[in-house]
């Protein structure tokens, strides 16, 4: 099987689309079956079927390929122009009314972010300037349908802008997700210093970059995010990360296994745990990453493995078992 083909611009053609591209241009011509194991060409605009012929496929003069591509080019960068100059309409009259009061330099320490489309554009602006290290906490695993495709594809874009500049990547997640193909999935996607660890509990979304600039939660639904730019914050953060990441257990690229103790998992085990404090059922599913029906079911198991009849009955045998003291 054939590796999988990357995306890529126009002005990054692949050594396979360029070799094939050549051929076309020699020999006037290819079988549709060569053109279709490299897509690029035919998604940049570089090959064409015949007119009487769909079976063969004709290559775009380099010529005619160049001036289309340079005239978009140029489209585009009079838009931006454009744009540059609503925007210096709009701000000038503001700047006239803020006068000295405001300074050109000032940067918020805190910022408030609302809606999806603007806390991403924020994130990637700063993971723009990312030069050393991104730190993540990813308590859930991430969006499903169109919308978590969408936000897959912007985080798998910039994760591996950072990492050809040199950077590292690590991220915290709940046992729960050790074995989310889509998790192992995205990381061998990725290409530089990646990994990742997990552990019972971890806290919520954080997003760490040059440990410099953070960004939190600002609610439970996902529309609000706050962007930390306070040095003592941010440091506090990154400390907080990095003892985490002391006790966490390593996932990927090398994942260390997770020990069972008399038929009792490391899932198990943090249940048994939670359950002994006096959380309910969603408390519980919630503090571990997973979802309520899949938290009783490990409470069942758990019940079963204790021979327990009856929540009461399960706290005592869980106390009485010596689980809790058992190393992970």
């Amino acid at each position: 099987m054939s590796a999988p083909h990357h995306e890529h611009g126009v002005e990054d053609l692949c050594s396979a689309g360029m070799e094939l591209y050549e051929r076309a241009l020699r020999e006037g011509h290819l079988p549709a079956g060569d053109a279709r194991t490299v897509p690029c060409l035919v998604d940049l605009g570089l090959l064409h079927p015949a007119v009487d012929d769909p079976l063969r496929w004709e290559p775009v003069a380099p010529l005619v390929a160049l001036h289309r591509l340079l005239r978009t080019s140029e489209e585009r960068i009079a838009s931006e122009r454009q744009r540059e100059a609503r925007l210096a309409e709009t701000f000038g009259s503001l700047m006239r009314i803020a006068g000295p009061r405001t300074s050109a330099t000032d940067t918020p320490t805190i910022r408030l972010l609302t809606g999806t489309k603007q806390i991403n554009r924020a994130i990637t602006d700063a993971m723009a300037d990312a030069s050393e290290e991104l730190v993540t906490v990813q308590p859930r695993a991430g969006l499903t349908g169109e919308r978590g495709q969408v936000a897959d594809t912007t985080s798998l874009d910039r994760d591996q802008a950072a990492l050809d500049r040199g950077c590292r990547i690590r991220t915290l997640y709940p046992h729960t997700l050790r074995h989310f193909p889509t998790i192992t999935a995205r990381c061998e996607r990725l290409k530089g210093d990646v990994e990742v660890r997990s552990m019972d509990e971890v806290p919520d979304r954080l997003i760490l970059i040059d440990r410099t600039v953070a960004f939190v939660p600002g609610d439970k639904e996902g529309e609000l995010a706050l962007e930390i730019r306070h040095p003592a914050i941010a440091g506090y953060l990154a400390t907080a990360f990095d003892r985490l990441w002391r006790l966490a257990t390593p996932m990927y690229p090398d994942a260390a296994p997770q020990p069972s103790h008399n038929g009792i998992t490391p899932r198990q085990r943090a249940i048994a745990a939670l359950l002994t404090e006096g959380h309910t059922d969603a408390v519980i599913a919630d503090r571990l990453g997973m979802n309520i029906r899949t938290a009783r079911v490990h409470i069942a198991k758990l019940a079963a493995t204790l021979g327990s009849q009856s929540r009461a009955q399960l706290g005592f045998l869980i106390a009485r078992s010596g689980i809790l003291d058992q190393g992970c």
